[in-house]
């Protein structure tokens, strides 16, 4: 039974929310792949919630896929292989089984009774629970596709101690999966280079033996001989190509993920400083994916057989061996010393890159400032000084590069010619035939390719070299998803806590919050007040969780929020910022983002789109719901843009709403509709709400007064807002 690689296989997913089973009952899951991957996840003991298994991975249709059905088994500590075939071939010793039914439907395989022909399956709508059904009956919708899903071992902090796993390692890990693929590389150019002995050994024949003796039958048994192990070295190259391809496009998927699963789970302390700088560094992956390709693994395969062809010259003629030695020497030293300088103008060009690219990012999405302050001289001049110290340390690297390439070939051209030289001498002596000189000639040329390949490779690899070094400081990032196990609360009250929190940004002086402590009751109104950067927009990216407290807590129901997955949190809290922005797409696909494997109620998609305002807009526009936004929402102006914002903050239907000044960009006709549409919206949920304009505070029946990061004021509304016109609320000490 062969095992395929889960991403090489496609089968379709279920989109449909009610069909029929093989017992003839009827299915309403969406996602059935899911479901069973949470049935096996609770046989193993190992329960989590789907948040936390298809959190940030690219779902179809907010369905899993076989192809990711790997990465969410691993979030819940187990490993998946996809295998064709039968059911009864299936081994038991690995039940509970997956099984890949028709029209996208599964099942999980318990058991098998082959004597009275009944199978044991739980079908995702019955929860955990099992049933029997009839085998043939199985079998007939079986797909031929199955999950092998199995418990992974855990290691503890009891074996930090041990020299790490290379095979966990990001890239190396990857690389090591295909090592059945490179293998089979390896043993065809064990034959392709023996092959290569084809040629020179006919010609020694040809001149020594045919030639003098005019043996035209022997020479027609050595030509076929040649041309069948010709033909036989075509196919092999061949093959040996498109399956060193097939091993760089699979890890270039795997690895590609990998960095932006990264990039997107990182925590928001590690975010980088220049947005710019960070794309070019992660664009550098390209240096890195053309480095592992056919060229480079096939000349470093290549490479030991060096040793075989100088064995064979020495053979034919000992003393043709000596400037072949020498040139192999000659290019060796030469290209380690060239090592050095190219690693420096490697990490040069990439670090200008990327600054240049820092310039071209900011500039572009600054334009409007840009021509505002008159300051594209200044960017034109950065851009030009960037560009053309890149130019000149690019020419610099590709000189060096290339020289050492030319010197290969000179050392290549120049070791022919003493072979030459040093075999005529060898005839007039005696000791050398005129075929072995020439198959010396044609063996040397063979020896010095893969050296002269590998040289070639050295700037290829300094680059390659760097750029993973760079990759490998990204991939070491923290991420706010660690491997623990989180609580599973599908529904909360919403009451929010904050106990002793103090809080600083990184690489800032002071601190934001200070000894902050309050509590907001579920379902109460709330208001906070402050001067500019007093902590206030901090207080709600701490509750999102997207920093961590310096110290102290910060809890949702009288839990920790690091122990709630970051996505199922955030499920639970609808969030405004203060500045808005949109993703390219309609205004639908901006309002839904995030929806996850349960998609959006078209009944809260409708609310949503009244509370926020979005209504005129949408019945007046031909496109409706699917008016394109532009990068950015670039296509809508301040005030539509904060109506999306709103619109997709409650469209799930969140416990919590935490609005950062909301109707900034609204004109008072649109702020007061806004204000009576979440009137009536948010009875029973917790609202949170930090603003400047007091239009606003009839929401709210409290207010939290903030001044330089603690809490200098906390009562009803009525009472601090008397409290502060008459200057009764002092400033922080």
């Amino acid at each position: 039974m062969e095992h395929s690689d889960v991403e090489q296989h496609d089968v379709p997913t279920s989109t449909e929310t009610e069909s029929e089973h093989v017992d003839g009952t009827t299915s309403s899951v969406k996602d059935e792949l899911l479901a069973s991957l949470l049935t096996v996840a609770h046989i193993h003991d190992h329960d989590v919630s789907a948040d936390s298994l298809t959190a940030g991975l690219p779902l179809d249709e907010g369905s899993l896929t076989p192809s990711v059905f790997p990465r969410a088994a691993e979030r819940a500590g187990l490993t998946a292989r996809l295998v064709k075939s039968g059911i009864v071939r299936l081994n038991p010793a690995l039940f509970p089984v997956v099984l890949l039914l028709e029209a996208g439907r599964t099942c999980v395989l318990l058991d098998l009774d082959l004597r009275q022909r009944q199978a044991r399956v739980v079908f995702p709508d019955l929860g955990h629970a099992d049933t029997e059904v009839s085998l043939d009956e199985l079998q007939q919708r079986y797909s031929g596709s199955a999950i092998y899903v199995r418990p992974r071992f855990r290691f503890d902090a009891r074996s930090d101690d041990v020299k790490r796993d290379t095979s966990r390692h990001w890239f190396w890990g990857v690389i090591r999966e295909n090592r059945r693929l490179y293998r089979d590389v390896i043993l065809g150019s064990v034959a392709i280079n023996l092959f290569a002995l084809a040629m020179p050994l006919f010609v020694l024949n040809i001149y020594d033996r045919v030639v003098p003796n005019h043996a035209t039958e022997t020479l027609w048994v050595l030509s076929i001989g040649v041309f069948v192990v010709l033909c036989f070295d075509l196919v092999l190259r061949l093959m040996r190509s498109s399956f060193v391809d097939l091993a760089a496009s699979r890890a270039d998927v795997k690895l590609s993920s990998k960095i932006m699963a990264r990039v997107l789970g990182m925590r928001m302390e590690a975010r980088p400083q220049s947005t710019g700088s960070f794309v070019a560094m992660l664009q550098s992956f390209e240096s890195v994916r053309s480095f592992i390709g056919s060229a480079t693994v096939i000349a470093m395969v290549d490479l030991p057989f060096v040793l075989m062809f100088v064995a064979i010259i020495g053979i034919i003629g000992p003393a043709l061996i000596i400037p072949l030695v020498a040139g192999i020497i000659f290019i060796l030293l030469y290209a380690l010393a060239a090592q050095g300088k190219l690693h420096d103008l490697s990490e040069t060009t990439l670090k200008v890159s990327a600054q240049r690219n820092a310039t071209l990012v900011e500039s572009v999405a600054q334009l409007e400032t840009v021509k505002a302050l008159r300051g594209e001289s200044r960017v034109q001049g950065s851009w030009e000084q960037a560009s053309a110290f890149l130019s000149r340390t690019g020419a610099q690297l590709k000189f060096l590069g290339s020289s050492v390439t030319s010197i290969a070939q000179w050392v290549q051209h120049t070791v022919g010619v003493c072979v030459i030289l040093i075999g005529v001498y060898l005839i007039v002596d005696g000791s050398l035939t005129q075929g072995g000189l020439i198959a010396a000639y044609m063996l040397s040329s063979r020896a010095l390719a893969p050296i002269s390949q590998a040289a070639a490779l050295l700037a290829q690899y300094h680059q390659s070299s760097t750029a993973l070094e760079s990759l490998n400081r990204v991939m070491e990032l923290p991420v706010e998803r660690s491997e623990t196990g989180y609580i599973d609360r599908p529904v909360i009250k919403g009451e929010v806590k904050f106990d002793k929190v103090n809080f600083r940004y990184p690489q800032a002086e002071n601190d934001s919050l200070r000894d902050v402590s309050m509590t907001i009751q579920a379902g109460q109104k709330v208001a906070i007040l402050g001067r500019v950067g007093c902590g206030k927009s901090t207080l709600q990216k701490l509750l999102l969780g997207f920093y961590q407290p310096t110290s102290g807590a910060v809890m949702v129901d009288d839990i920790d929020i690091r122990q709630f997955d970051p996505l199922q949190l955030r499920r639970h809290i609808g969030y405004v910022p203060q500045d808005v922005q949109l993703l390219y797409g309609s205004l639908k696909d901006n309002i839904i983002a995030g929806g996850g494997s349960e998609g959006v109620d078209d009944e809260l998609l409708l609310t949503a789109i009244r509370v926020s305002g979005l209504e005129p807009l949408i019945s007046s526009h031909p496109q409706g719901i699917e008016l394109q936004v532009g990068e950015g929402g670039q296509m809508l102006s301040g005030g539509q843009r904060q109506a999306v914002a709103i619109a997709r903050a409650i469209v799930h239907d969140p416990a919590i709403l935490l609005l950062d000044e909301p109707t900034s960009a609204m004109d008072h006709a649109s702020e007061e509709a806004f204000k009576r549409s979440l009137s009536e919206y948010a009875p029973g949920k917790t609202l949170v709400v930090v603003t400047h304009r007091t239009s606003l505070l009839s929401l709210v029946d409290r207010i939290v007064v903030i001044d330089s990061g603690k809490i200098v004021a906390d009562g009803d509304r009525d009472g601090v807002m008397e409290a502060l016109r008459k200057g009764q609320i002092g400033r922080a000490s």
